[in-house]
């Protein structure tokens, strides 16, 4: 029964990264942004020894069924840190479980750690489950979100 299932929350290393694009790819429905191009074991370790990255797994059965990668952004207007949650998935034999709400707790726990005074996500319109889930939590901001693309394309 899914209510027995043990989960355990740690920071990921590079193969349970990998891990984790295989379940943010299938639970985005997007391979092609994450298995399409999957980064090497150089790129993945550079990420995870920076101070600034935080990719957290959700481990059940001994594999990865969940995670979230976050940023720490170090502010300019006062000596403080806010950490900005970029991805975060469930794979879908493992939902309502409490999973995703284990993996925001434990960044909150890593945030007082370093000192950060705020958590932030985004959601999408019409993703009703993902946005209970942030206001059971926090507190809710309407925002427009604009992506704008270089002047020139990246090579």
């Amino acid at each position: 029964m899914k209510e027995q299932i043990k989960v355990t929350y740690e920071r990921a290393n590079v193969s349970r990264l990998k891990e984790l694009l295989v379940v943010f790819a299938g639970a985005f429905k997007d391979h092609a942004s994450y298995q399409g191009n999957v980064p090497s074991d150089d790129h993945l370790n550079k990420l995870i020894a920076r101070e600034d990255f935080i990719p957290l797994v959700a481990l059940a059965d001994g594999k990865v069924v969940g995670g979230l990668v976050a940023y720490v952004l170090h502010k300019f207007e006062q000596e403080r840190r806010e950490i900005y949650i970029y991805d975060l998935a469930v794979d879908e034999h493992y939902r309502r479980l409490h999973i995703a709400t284990g993996l925001i707790n434990y960044l909150r726990d890593l945030a007082c750690e370093i000192g950060a005074y705020v958590i932030f996500v985004q959601a999408d319109l019409g993703d009703d489950p993902a946005i209970r889930l942030y206001e059971s939590l926090g507190s809710r901001e309407d925002v427009l979100h604009f992506d704008i693309l270089p002047r020139k394309p990246v090579s």
